[in-house]
C-alpha cells in the first residue's frame, strides 16, 4: 500500500524565495518612486528659474538695468525653504503680483536658488557689454552637474557652470 503524502502548505524554501522576490520588487518600486520625485523637484526648479528670468527681463525693461542682489553672508541673494529670495528689490510686480519663488526642497545657508548682479568688466567679461547677472540652482537632484538643458554662463575669469548644477546669465547691453 502506498502512502499518500498530503501537501498542506508551502515548504520553508518556497516561502523564503517568495519573500525575497517581494522584497526585491519593493526595493525597485521605492527606488523608482524616489527618482520620479527627484525629477519632479527638478522640473519645478527649472520652471521657477525660468519665471525668475522672465521677471528679471521685465525689471530690466522697466528700469534699464537688472536689480542689485540682496547679498547675504555667502555673497549671493539666495532662496530656499528657510530664506526668502530677492527680497531687497520689490520684485512681486514682475512675478505677476506673486512673490519670487524659493527652492522649497532645500534648507540652510546659500542653498537653493542664487542670484547676483556683477558690475561691468567683472571676471574678465567684456566691459562694453555692461553689468550682468548670474542666476543659478545649487543642487539638482536627478542628475549630476551640469543639469541637462542648463544654458551655462562664464567669463574668462570664472565659469559659473562649475559652481551650479543649472546656471544662466545675461548682460545689460
Amino acid at each position: 500500500m502506498k502512502k499518500i503524502r498530503s501537501n498542506r502548505g508551502f515548504s520553508l524554501i518556497e516561502l523564503i524565495v517568495v519573500i525575497a522576490i517581494i522584497a526585491l520588487l519593493a526595493v525597485i518600486v521605492l527606488t523608482s518612486f524616489d527618482n520620479i520625485q527627484f525629477r519632479a523637484h527638478d522640473a519645478r526648479r527649472v520652471s521657477d528659474i525660468q519665471s525668475t528670468q522672465k521677471a528679471l527681463e521685465l525689471y530690466y525693461i522697466a528700469n534699464n538695468r537688472y536689480p542689485d542682489a540682496n547679498a547675504s553672508a555667502c555673497g549671493w541673494d539666495y532662496g530656499n525653504a528657510s530664506h526668502p529670495f530677492m527680497t531687497g528689490v520689490n520684485m512681486a510686480s514682475y512675478f505677476g503680483g506673486g512673490v519670487p519663488p524659493v527652492d522649497i526642497f532645500k534648507f540652510g545657508d546659500c542653498d537653493g536658488y542664487r542670484y547676483y548682479r556683477y558690475p561691468a568688466g567683472s571676471y574678465g567679461c567684456p566691459a562694453e557689454k555692461g553689468a550682468f547677472y548670474v542666476l543659478g540652482v545649487t543642487d539638482m537632484e536627478s542628475s549630476a552637474s551640469p543639469y541637462p538643458g542648463s544654458p551655462g554662463f562664464s567669463c574668462p575669469g570664472r565659469n559659473w557652470q562649475s559652481e551650479f548644477d543649472w546656471v544662466a546669465g545675461q548682460f545689460e547691453n
